[in-house]
């Protein structure tokens, strides 16, 4: 079994900032990609960013030179750093975890999600 906890989570206003943390524990041989995902009320799940285990990014379109994703490896941890937050982010965002659990089988875990809430 692999956990994640996340953390970070809640109300700003626009313009503001807020760092998301998501911690994996558990029977992990290793992590390949690490990266976060947000949902809007009636809105279909959207990749945020992404970071692999060497350190290439990915961003949503909608999120590029606001947000800045990171990880640390000897931790587990991958992080989301949200600059100048905008009405638009509001939703409830979701870390997922990709790797391997010792014996070799693979995992894809997805956290219990933390809400963000920027006001106008």
């Amino acid at each position: 079994q692999v956990q994640l906890v996340e953390s970070g989570g809640g109300l700003v206003q626009a313009g503001g900032s807020l760092r998301l943390s998501c911690a994996a524990s558990g029977s992990i041989s290793g992590i390949n990609i690490m990266g976060w995902y947000r949902q809007a009320p009636g809105k279909q799940r959207e990749l945020v960013a992404f970071i692999s285990d060497g350190g290439t990014t990915n961003y949503g379109d909608s999120v590029k030179g606001r947000f800045t994703i990171s990880r640390d490896n000897a931790k587990n941890t991958v992080y989301l750093q949200m600059n100048s937050l905008k009405p638009e982010d509001t939703a409830v965002y979701y870390c997922n975890v990709q790797g391997s659990r010792f014996l070799g089988r693979l995992f894809n875990s997805w956290g219990q999600g933390t809400q963000v809430t920027v006001s106008s």
